[in-house]
């Protein structure tokens, strides 16, 4: 079945992750409509898919040849094209920054609920094929995760100045805490947050750390242990300082192994045989990989809400390291 999908957004990520992947799945999707804020990415992209630029996510929302929409970038009006999307009974996927506000993210849980629409959030680190790989090897050879540690280097326009987009700095915090929960296996039960200030710029923060805690309530210190990191420290034009022995995205210590990952593909693990390297390159992209799920849900005969739960509770966490950092103590955290 083929699904008419509208566009809301096209953001960073178009050419090398969504485009690609609708052209691959030209079977499943079929694009309709387009809205972006920038008027003339909107009618680039129109043309390469055949489709329409359409002013405004309701108006897009409201087509009777739209069946799903497709949220693929932060934009000024946040996620309201998800609620125009509930309104009008279209299924969602989503690469939208969730709230941080707790009564804001229960709104939308409850928006979704009530509508009853089939919802994917995208979650690109889970479905990355050296992820896949390491929780196959963390069920079959390296044992239960012990440790955890999570970097991000991130390079800035200029020394002491970082023109950074906050919306995405909070997305890409939440991104990790729920890659740390995801290879983990379980949820935090305690967050402590640390963030260093840019002395050059005001308000503007050039270090962030969180340390999430996975024991048992009260927390022991005997369960998993996840150390999550972004730096804002390195000027761009520092070009061989930023490439300069980068750490690995992930490293995860486990009980009969240890592994460090490199998104998208690579995955290099040692035990007592030795090291083991591998390339997962010929594995399908990220994008074509969530799309083709998003599609599987929304055409089974059952009701689907994927990553919505997920997404917000890290959100819930990225805003408690923050309490942490403020209040100078360890947060606890709620399932609930």
């Amino acid at each position: 079945m083929k699904l008419r999908a509208g566009i809301v957004g096209l953001g960073p990520n178009w050419e090398s992750r969504y485009l690609p992947a609708l052209r691959t799945l030209v079977d499943r999707f079929e694009v309709r409509g387009i809205c972006e804020q920038v008027s003339h990415r909107a009618e680039r992209a129109a043309r390469e898919l055949n489709a329409i630029p359409v002013d405004g996510y309701r108006a897009l929302a409201a087509r009777d040849d739209i069946d799903v929409i497709l949220c693929l970038s932060d934009q000024w009006y946040g996620v309201t094209p998800i609620l125009a999307a509930c309104d009008y009974g279209k299924a969602v996927y989503s690469a939208l920054s969730f709230p941080l506000d707790a009564h804001e993210a229960a709104l939308l849980r409850e928006r979704v609920d009530a509508s009853g629409i089939a919802f994917m959030a995208e979650l690109p680190r889970r479905h990355a094929p050296a992820t896949i790989r390491l929780k196959e090897l963390i069920a079959t050879r390296l044992g239960c995760p012990r440790m955890l540690f999570c970097h991000r280097r991130v390079a800035v326009e200029k020394q002491g100045v970082a023109v950074r987009d906050q919306g995405t700095e909070s997305r890409d915090l939440m991104e990790l805490v729920d890659w740390c929960g995801y290879v983990a296996g379980t949820l935090p039960t305690s967050v402590v947050g640390v963030r260093h200030a840019d002395a050059k710029v005001e308000g503007v923060d050039d270090y962030q750390m969180m340390s999430l805690d996975f024991s048992p309530r009260p927390p022991t210190g005997s369960g998993c242990l996840a150390q999550i990191s972004c730096g804002y420290y390195m000027p761009q034009q520092w070009e061989e300082a930023v490439t300069f022995r980068p750490p690995a995205a992930l490293q995860v210590a486990c009980d009969n192994g240890i592994a460090f990952v490199d998104l998208p593909t690579s995955l290099v693990w040692f035990d007592t045989a030795g090291r083991h390297m591998e390339s997962l390159e010929n594995d399908r992209p990220v994008g074509e990989m969530m799309l083709a799920q998003f599609h599987r849900m929304v055409t089974s005969l059952v009701r689907h809400v994927s990553g919505l739960d997920d997404t917000l509770f890290a959100m819930k966490v990225v805003s408690a390291a923050n309490a942490s950092q403020r209040e100078g103590r360890r947060i606890p955290l709620s399932d609930g």
